[in-house]
Protein backbone atom coordinates (compact mmCIF):
# COMPACT_ATOMS: atom_id res chain seq x y z
CA UNK A 1 0.00 0.00 0.00
CA UNK A 2 1.09 3.58 -0.80
CA UNK A 3 0.46 5.78 2.14
CA UNK A 4 0.39 9.58 1.97
CA UNK A 5 0.88 12.32 4.15
CA UNK A 6 -1.22 15.53 3.11
CA UNK A 7 -0.72 18.39 5.02
CA UNK A 8 -0.49 21.60 5.34
CA UNK A 9 -1.46 24.97 7.59
CA UNK A 10 -5.20 25.93 9.07
CA UNK A 11 -7.80 27.26 6.03
CA UNK A 12 -5.57 26.29 3.02
CA UNK A 13 -7.90 23.56 1.38
CA UNK A 14 -6.43 20.88 2.72
CA UNK A 15 -10.03 18.67 2.98
CA UNK A 16 -10.85 19.73 0.01
CA UNK A 17 -7.89 18.40 -1.74
CA UNK A 18 -8.50 15.01 0.65
CA UNK A 19 -12.17 14.44 -0.64
CA UNK A 20 -10.57 14.86 -4.12
CA UNK A 21 -8.95 11.86 -3.73
CA UNK A 22 -11.31 9.84 -1.85
CA UNK A 23 -12.99 10.09 -4.99
CA UNK A 24 -10.53 8.66 -7.07
CA UNK A 25 -10.72 5.73 -4.88
CA UNK A 26 -7.98 6.51 -2.14
CA UNK A 27 -8.34 5.04 1.38
CA UNK A 28 -8.44 8.55 3.31
CA UNK A 29 -8.88 9.63 7.33
CA UNK A 30 -8.83 12.90 8.43
CA UNK A 31 -6.58 13.69 11.36
CA UNK A 32 -9.28 16.37 13.25
CA UNK A 33 -11.91 13.50 12.85
CA UNK A 34 -10.08 11.47 14.68
CA UNK A 35 -8.64 13.75 17.20
CA UNK A 36 -12.67 15.04 17.89
CA UNK A 37 -13.20 10.92 18.07
CA UNK A 38 -10.18 10.86 21.04
CA UNK A 39 -11.57 13.48 23.34
CA UNK A 40 -14.63 11.99 23.39
CA UNK A 41 -16.57 12.26 26.81
CA UNK A 42 -15.50 8.88 29.11
CA UNK A 43 -12.24 9.11 26.52
CA UNK A 44 -8.50 9.02 28.33
CA UNK A 45 -8.04 11.91 25.79
CA UNK A 46 -10.34 14.08 27.52
CA UNK A 47 -9.60 12.44 30.93
CA UNK A 48 -5.79 13.53 30.20
CA UNK A 49 -6.90 17.35 28.95
CA UNK A 50 -9.22 17.67 32.44
CA UNK A 51 -5.98 16.63 34.05
CA UNK A 52 -3.81 19.77 32.98
CA UNK A 53 -6.77 21.87 31.82
CA UNK A 54 -9.24 21.86 34.54
CA UNK A 55 -12.82 21.43 33.91
CA UNK A 56 -12.89 24.86 32.48
CA UNK A 57 -13.01 23.26 29.09
CA UNK A 58 -15.78 21.19 29.18
CA UNK A 59 -19.53 22.54 28.69
CA UNK A 60 -22.62 21.58 30.75
CA UNK A 61 -22.88 18.69 28.26
CA UNK A 62 -19.86 16.93 29.39
CA UNK A 63 -18.00 17.47 25.91
CA UNK A 64 -14.87 19.10 25.19
CA UNK A 65 -15.20 23.33 24.86
CA UNK A 66 -13.03 23.48 21.59
CA UNK A 67 -13.38 27.10 21.61
CA UNK A 68 -12.45 28.02 25.13
CA UNK A 69 -9.47 25.59 25.03
CA UNK A 70 -8.49 27.16 21.41
CA UNK A 71 -8.76 30.71 23.01
CA UNK A 72 -6.37 28.97 25.50
CA UNK A 73 -3.99 27.47 23.49
CA UNK A 74 -3.60 29.76 20.61
CA UNK A 75 -2.72 32.72 23.09
CA UNK A 76 -0.11 30.67 24.61
CA UNK A 77 2.69 28.48 23.15
CA UNK A 78 3.54 26.53 26.31
CA UNK A 79 -0.13 25.43 26.81
CA UNK A 80 -0.03 24.52 22.73
CA UNK A 81 2.91 22.29 23.66
CA UNK A 82 1.23 20.72 26.01
CA UNK A 83 -2.35 20.24 24.53
CA UNK A 84 -0.23 18.47 21.90
CA UNK A 85 1.83 16.30 23.71
CA UNK A 86 -1.69 14.81 24.94
CA UNK A 87 -3.41 14.49 21.56
CA UNK A 88 -0.65 13.59 19.12
CA UNK A 89 0.76 10.75 20.79
CA UNK A 90 -3.16 9.09 20.62
CA UNK A 91 -3.88 10.58 16.90
CA UNK A 92 -0.56 8.95 15.52
CA UNK A 93 -1.50 5.74 17.31
CA UNK A 94 -4.66 5.57 16.04
CA UNK A 95 -3.55 6.60 12.59
CA UNK A 96 -1.40 3.43 12.40
CA UNK A 97 -3.81 1.45 13.21
CA UNK A 98 -5.99 2.64 10.62
CA UNK A 99 -3.24 2.64 8.24
CA UNK A 100 -2.51 -1.46 8.91
CA UNK A 101 -6.42 -2.30 8.43
CA UNK A 102 -6.29 -0.63 5.26
CA UNK A 103 -3.16 -2.32 4.40
CA UNK A 104 -5.24 -5.53 4.89
CA UNK A 105 -8.08 -4.90 3.28
CA UNK A 106 -6.46 -3.26 0.16
CA UNK A 107 -2.42 -3.91 0.14
CA UNK A 108 -2.32 -2.77 -3.36
CA UNK A 109 -4.47 0.79 -2.57
CA UNK A 110 -3.69 4.28 -1.79
CA UNK A 111 -4.09 5.22 1.56
CA UNK A 112 -3.99 9.65 2.35
CA UNK A 113 -4.09 10.61 6.25
CA UNK A 114 -4.96 14.74 6.31
CA UNK A 115 -3.25 16.20 9.15
CA UNK A 116 -2.74 20.00 9.90
CA UNK A 117 0.20 19.38 12.29
CA UNK A 118 2.27 15.99 10.61
CA UNK A 119 5.41 17.69 9.98
CA UNK A 120 5.58 19.81 13.74
CA UNK A 121 4.38 16.60 14.91
CA UNK A 122 7.56 14.42 12.76
CA UNK A 123 4.43 11.98 11.98
CA UNK A 124 5.24 13.03 7.99
CA UNK A 125 8.21 10.80 8.55
CA UNK A 126 5.66 7.54 8.47
CA UNK A 127 4.60 8.24 4.81
CA UNK A 128 6.02 7.45 1.60
CA UNK A 129 5.13 10.73 0.10
CA UNK A 130 4.24 14.30 1.88
CA UNK A 131 1.71 16.58 0.03
CA UNK A 132 1.78 19.60 1.15
CA UNK A 133 -1.49 22.34 0.28
CA UNK A 134 -0.57 25.94 0.17
CA UNK A 135 -2.32 29.21 -0.72
CA UNK A 136 -1.66 32.74 -0.66
CA UNK A 137 -1.33 34.12 2.75
CA UNK A 138 -4.31 36.64 2.09
CA UNK A 139 -6.58 34.30 0.35
CA UNK A 140 -5.88 31.81 3.99
CA UNK A 141 -6.21 34.47 6.20
CA UNK A 142 -9.45 35.79 4.35
CA UNK A 143 -11.08 32.20 4.40
CA UNK A 144 -10.18 31.45 7.62
CA UNK A 145 -11.76 34.48 9.17
CA UNK A 146 -15.31 33.47 6.99
CA UNK A 147 -14.82 29.86 8.12
CA UNK A 148 -14.58 30.58 12.01
CA UNK A 149 -15.87 34.13 12.43
CA UNK A 150 -12.78 35.34 13.49
CA UNK A 151 -11.64 38.78 13.61
CA UNK A 152 -8.16 39.59 11.78
CA UNK A 153 -6.44 39.58 14.75
CA UNK A 154 -8.03 36.41 16.11
CA UNK A 155 -7.04 34.74 12.84
CA UNK A 156 -3.38 36.03 12.70
CA UNK A 157 -3.02 34.86 15.85
CA UNK A 158 -3.51 31.41 15.00
CA UNK A 159 -2.01 31.27 11.60
CA UNK A 160 1.23 32.87 13.83
CA UNK A 161 0.70 29.69 16.04
CA UNK A 162 1.58 27.71 13.35
CA UNK A 163 5.01 26.69 11.25
CA UNK A 164 4.95 28.98 8.37
CA UNK A 165 3.77 27.59 5.14
CA UNK A 166 7.18 28.56 3.35
CA UNK A 167 8.87 26.12 5.50
CA UNK A 168 5.93 23.39 4.96
CA UNK A 169 6.34 23.57 1.49
CA UNK A 170 10.12 22.86 2.00
CA UNK A 171 9.44 18.81 2.97
CA UNK A 172 6.26 18.21 0.46
CA UNK A 173 7.30 15.57 -2.58
CA UNK A 174 4.11 17.51 -4.15
CA UNK A 175 2.80 20.67 -3.58
CA UNK A 176 -1.28 21.76 -4.21
CA UNK A 177 -1.85 25.53 -4.51
CA UNK A 178 -5.36 26.51 -3.33
CA UNK A 179 -5.12 29.68 -4.60
CA UNK A 180 -7.16 29.85 -7.55
CA UNK A 181 -10.18 28.08 -6.55
CA UNK A 182 -11.81 24.59 -6.83
CA UNK A 183 -11.22 23.94 -10.68
CA UNK A 184 -7.47 24.41 -11.09
CA UNK A 185 -7.42 22.94 -7.64
CA UNK A 186 -8.78 19.48 -9.05
CA UNK A 187 -6.06 19.73 -11.66
CA UNK A 188 -3.60 20.10 -9.36
CA UNK A 189 -5.01 16.99 -7.47
CA UNK A 190 -5.19 14.60 -11.00
CA UNK A 191 -1.43 15.78 -11.50
CA UNK A 192 -0.27 14.69 -8.18
CA UNK A 193 -2.46 11.14 -8.46
CA UNK A 194 -0.72 10.92 -11.69
CA UNK A 195 2.44 10.91 -10.39
CA UNK A 196 1.71 8.86 -7.66
CA UNK A 197 0.41 6.04 -9.64
CA UNK A 198 3.14 6.22 -11.98
CA UNK A 199 5.98 2.93 -11.85
CA UNK A 200 8.02 2.86 -9.45
CA UNK A 201 6.93 6.14 -8.17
Amino acid sequence: MLKIGLTGSIAVGKSFVCEIFRKFGCHTLDADTTSRDLVKPGSIGLHLIISKFGNDVILPTGELDRKKLGSIVFGDETRRKLLNSIIHPLVIEEQDRWLNDMEKADPDGVAVIDAALMIESGGFRRFDKLIVVWCKPAIQLTRLMLRDNLNVNEAKKRIAAQMPQEEKKRFGDHLIDTSDGFDETQTQVVRVFKDLNLPNS
